[in-house]
């Protein structure tokens, strides 16, 4: 009897040494989706293989998923209207992904054109005309994008926390580069058709029964001209322009973490 004893205890020991414990558990899946503001552009830093669509490891999904310790997926793309990450990022979803974020809206509305056309001179350039034609866009067109793709992200991912991600307000009402001709008004009318953005993607959020993260109140004071400056005014690369540097993913990364915890 002994002997038997000593066996089955033996055996109870190796199992338990061979027994995967929670510690070594699979790590929760993140999923990251969304265009040049969730992908990184202006951190100037990004991941060779991604190509045009300029990932980052600075970018806020990159340092929430390394301080929540998920395995992220990372298929965010520079560029990305609601049509891209319907067509080309969602497939990575399914009932095993514990978050998912989402920053899309951006693009459809125009917003890389309309900054374009508000950096000329008045008399080279329409702002007033842009700035309508975008918030027309923000009104009519896009919150119908966002209901489909958001029920479509939802049918993927069926058990995922899934948050959606707004933009900031670009100026503090001062222009400090060289080359381009903001007005104070034009200032002001851009920020409002960011709040526009924001507050549409924020109800297909809500209507869908997902968090919404609204970096405005963080960002002010570091906006463009800002001290410190979380969003790069014009820069070379042009591409870098407008978007947030280090930093400002830095700041974005620790509203996103609220919810991801």
């Amino acid at each position: 009897m002994k002997k038997l004893a000593a066996l089955v205890g033996a055996a109870v020991v190796a199992t338990a040494l061979l027994t995967p414990t929670a510690a070594h558990a699979a790590a929760p899946v993140y999923v990251a989706l969304g265009d040049s503001y969730a992908s990184g552009v202006g951190t100037r830093t990004y991941i060779a293989d991604s190509g045009s669509c300029q990932r980052s490891t600075k970018a806020y999904p990159y340092l929430d998923a390394a301080r929540v310790g998920a395995a992220l997926t990372f298929v965010a793309c520079s560029g990305a209207r609601v049509a891209d990450v319907t067509a080309n990022q969602l497939g990575p979803l399914n009932s095993g992904v514990r978050w998912v974020t989402l920053q899309v809206g951006g693009n459809d509305a125009g917003f890389s054109s309309v900054i374009t056309e508000c950096a000329k001179p008045s008399w080279l350039g329409d702002c007033n005309g842009a700035i309508a034609t975008a918030q027309a866009t923000i009104n009519n067109t896009i919150p119908g994008r966002l209901n489909t793709l958001y029920a479509t992200v939802r049918s993927r991912a069926t058990t995922a926390k899934v948050i959606i991600v707004g933009y900031p307000r670009l100026f503090n009402g001062t222009d400090c580069n060289a080359g381009t001709f903001f007005s104070g008004d034009e200032m002001t009318k851009l920020n409002a058709t960011a709040d526009l953005l924001n507050s549409k993607i924020a109800a297909a959020a809500s209507a869908a029964g997902y968090s919404f993260v609204n970096p405005t109140s963080a960002f002010i004071g570091h906006t463009v001209c800002g001290s410190p400056e979380w969003i790069n005014g014009l820069s070379n690369p042009i591409s870098e322009s407008y978007h947030p540097n280090t930093t400002g993913h830095t700041g974005y990364a620790n509203l996103v973490d609220d919810q991801l915890t």
